[in-house]
């Protein structure tokens, strides 16, 4: 079945390659195409299109339907070419012609649009959840490991002295950033296109305030055309925030496959939780966060691939949106599945002494031996010009007593504020 078939057949070759796999996609917004069939049907019997029985009908048969999905055994035969066909044709099967009736006032452009904004709406704040989840346990390990000194790194060189406090608040702080990101994509969805039809509005004396309030959409994206447009720009905020989440755990990710090795040995994971080598016996490879790695950097590429299809397109509707859908959903998927064994993995990390007087951290401290120089009277630079004479010519003894007492440094973490800076 199909929405727009007017009885003539179509070349199986073209409706082959036109539906692709949109089937087994559509599972993923089935749910929502009802609630937004709900809302819908309430709407027309506010206007006098649908009578209180027809109604009646109708919510019943899309709540049946409504349970068929939630128990898994909805399916989208080959004979439909999408959800929404799956849907209209159950729903008149079902209820003869009070089904044909659930059409009425829409078109497929807003249904799938109205379907994919609940899709992303409640994912958004799925994966801002998981995020929070994530964050909490990170400042719960800078607490833990607060006193616990990190060889810090500039151009992978020994620098300046960090621990494994400021480490993990790093990376806590950095997601903070990612929400905000997050709630702008929340935001942009958070806006009702049902009404928009196929993007230039409708005859009929809709009510749109309705559904809004029905779906508990903020606001209404009251522009018609604007509702229609924001198919490839919903896409491209969304993928933005994703891969900016996605960029922090795949750089956190890296410092952790970098700490794991045996030329830093700063931390290590319990054996179950690692993988080992076919051949070479004492391999502890850190799969789970090469495969984070991966996976997050493939997300932080979606953001491509949403602007290269959707970059030029005039306005109006085009079939192009239909390529939208397949890799947004697997995208969300993908990166509720990594901030859960992110979490998962992290609290079980094991944290390392390290022997801060080895000589390979022996030049941690030059930056700590030239301010003393500093506050003792001489310049920075005559400062800097001695400690570096000593490190030539073999001299220089660091000078491990120094407490960092700004914000944020390796003394002063500001954990609470940190914590407290998390949007609510």
């Amino acid at each position: 079945m199909k929405l727009w078939d007017k009885g003539i057949s179509i070349d199986k070759k073209i409706e082959q390659f036109t539906v692709g796999n949109d089937r087994e996609i559509d599972i993923h917004i089935a749910k929502y195409d009802v609630i937004a069939s709900k809302a819908h049907a309430k709407m027309l019997h506010k206007i006098g299109i649908l009578t209180t029985i027809e109604l009646e009908q109708l919510l019943g048969g899309l709540q049946v339907l409504e349970n068929e999905i939630k128990s898994g055994e909805f399916v989208i035969d080959a004979q439909f070419e999408d959800v929404h066909s799956k849907i209209e044709y159950d729903l008149t099967a079902t209820l003869g012609d009070v089904g044909k009736k659930i059409h009425t006032a829409r078109s497929r452009n807003d249904q799938v649009l109205v379907a994919c904004h609940l899709y992303y709406k409640e994912n958004l704040n799925i994966v801002r959840e998981k995020t929070k989840a994530l964050f909490d346990t990170l400042l719960e390990q800078a607490e833990t490991y607060k006193d616990k000194v990190l060889p810090g790194y500039t151009h992978l060189q020994v620098a300046m002295p960090s621990s494994f406090g400021l480490w993990f608040s790093a990376y806590a702080e950095l997601m903070i950033d990612d929400v905000f990101l997050l709630d702008a994509a929340i935001k942009t969805v958070d806006q009702n296109p049902l009404g928009s039809a196929a993007g230039y509005g409708s005859s009929f004396p809709i009510d749109r305030e309705f559904t809004t309030q029905e779906m508990a959409f903020s606001t209404l994206k009251y522009n018609v055309v604007a509702a229609q447009m924001g198919r490839g720009k919903n896409e491209r905020t969304i993928s933005a925030a994703l891969g900016s989440l996605a960029n922090t755990m795949a750089r956190f990710a890296m410092d952790i496959c970098l700490y794991m090795s045996q030329n830093f040995g700063f931390v290590s994971f319990p054996d179950e939780l690692t993988t080992g080598s076919s051949i070479m016996p004492h391999k502890k490879n850190p799969d789970v966060f090469e495969l984070i790695r991966g996976k997050c950097n493939k997300i932080q590429a979606l953001q491509s691939e949403m602007v290269l299809i959707t970059n030029n397109l005039p306005s109006g509707y085009h079939r192009d949106y239909q390529l939208l859908k397949e890799n947004m959903i697997a995208a969300f998927e993908e990166i509720k599945d990594i901030l859960d064994i992110f979490n998962y993995s992290i609290q079980q990390v094991i944290v390392k002494d390290v022997d801060i007087n080895s000589d390979l951290y022996k030049y941690l401290f030059t930056v700590d031996n030239i301010n003393t120089l500093v506050m003792e009277g001489q310049t920075f630079r005559e400062a800097y010009q001695k400690i570096g004479g000593q490190v030539q010519d073999g001299t220089y003894v660091p000078d491990m007593s120094k407490h960092h007492t700004h914000e944020g440094s390796i003394h002063n973490l500001c954990l609470d504020k940190i914590r407290n800076k998390f949007p609510e």
